[in-house]
């Protein structure tokens, strides 16, 4: 069965952010997201093994399986190398899974962020051809997987197995000529081969939903009533090709002004093309870490640090020179609950789970000189 583009919706609501009340999922706030979604007749929900500490695809159950009807919403979902060491852990993992969510199937199921330093193990461990048997036993609807790696890696496993239906890649306006990102080098290869895609990181993290007052001042001086997240948005849905759009969304004001911008949706104009376009150069003038706020490296690190609170403090910082006490506090309190920068202990853990390939251990102690 292949996929309906046509009633594909643009935005997703990706569950990798979900509101929390004292280091838990706000569940009745979820609800209130999830409804206000499905009433905008939108359907497409994008949840991981691992997201928030694998609770994600439980709240999946809770806020939207027990409270609708299945045919009503599409479930995404993904299996995580750097879970599986046999075989046997496919079945294990699919089959918790399956039990979190209580979906009965996955509409769209990936192989987790693939690239260079784990595609071995989904060759070794025979994940494409077990997708394909799954996708058979009517367990999966639709196969394909998300991405992190080189061009080159795509085109090798998108030539080697030409059954895959969708890829899921990180594309914003800030990264489509990053060395290490290559969004755009991405999409290219994607839709030359008309591959649909669905897009990751569209406002990268949130870095792209506030800038700086005079590059927000150029885009309100276009679209006054427009938010700024809404232009990164508009930027990668004007793109030929793309499927649906995620967005880690976090409370109901995010939500609404998402909906809002693709129930009206329109492309952008070229002058607008080209005012991303000046916005983004000056962006790349200043150097900011790379980080999207994941959290993949939280869960395994020993000390505990909360790594992405720790670079949004660096990046705040870098882009607001004169708010050092704001920025100061802010660590205060986040030292008091998580590990200071500079209590890292160089494992190693965080940057062998990093999607953005970052040093992470070299930015913990330039932090640690800029924060401890």
């Amino acid at each position: 069965m292949a996929i309906d583009l046509k009633n594909m919706p643009k935005l997703g609501f990706g569950l990798m952010r979900l509101p929390e009340t004292d280091g838990k999922i706000d569940h009745k706030a979820v609800c209130s997201m999830v409804d206000a979604y499905m009433n905008a007749g939108l359907t497409y929900f994008d949840t991981a093994y691992v997201y928030h500490s694998g609770l994600s695809e439980v709240e999946a159950k809770e806020a939207i399986v027990k409270r609708y009807p299945r045919e009503a919403f599409t479930l995404a979902t993904k299996l995580p190398a750097w879970e599986m060491k046999t075989m046997d852990d496919r079945d294990r993992i699919f089959n918790e899974q399956l039990e979190r969510t209580g979906a009965g199937y996955f509409d769209f199921y990936l192989l987790h962020s693939v690239e260079d330093g784990n595609i071995d193990t989904y060759e070794g461990l025979d994940c494409f051809t077990w997708g394909l048997q799954k996708k058979a036993e009517g367990k999966i609807r639709h196969f394909g997987f998300s991405f992190h790696g080189s061009p080159a890696l795509l085109e090798q496993v998108l030539d080697d197995h030409p059954e895959i239906e969708f890829v899921q890649i990180q594309l914003n306006y800030l990264d489509w000529e990053n060395p290490v990102v290559r969004s755009g080098e991405l999409y290219q290869i994607l839709h030359e081969r008309e591959i649909p895609m669905i897009i990751m990181e569209p406002v990268k993290g949130g870095n792209l939903a506030s800038l700086p007052a005079a590059l927000e001042e150029k885009y309100k001086a276009v679209r006054p009533e427009a938010s700024i997240a809404s232009w990164a948005l508009r930027f990668v849905a004007s793109l030929p090709g793309v499927m649906t759009i995620l967005s880690g969304m976090s409370n109901e004001e995010q939500m609404q002004d998402n909906i809002s911008t693709f129930t009206h949706f329109e492309p952008l104009s070229d002058s607008e093309k080209q005012l991303v376009e000046e916005v983004r150069k000056i962006m790349l003038d200043t150097p900011l870490i790379g980080c999207t706020g994941c959290r993949y490296c939280c869960d395994g690190c020993p000390m505990q640090i909360s790594i992405p609170d720790v670079f949004s403090a660096v990046n705040t910082l870098r882009l607001y020179p004169n708010d050092t006490f704001r920025v100061k506090s802010f660590y205060k309190g986040l030292t008091e609950k998580y590990g200071k920068a500079s209590d890292c202990i160089q494992c190693g853990q965080c940057e062998s789970v990093c999607p953005q390939h970052l040093s992470v251990i070299e930015l913990l102690q330039q932090a640690a000189q800029q924060l401890d």
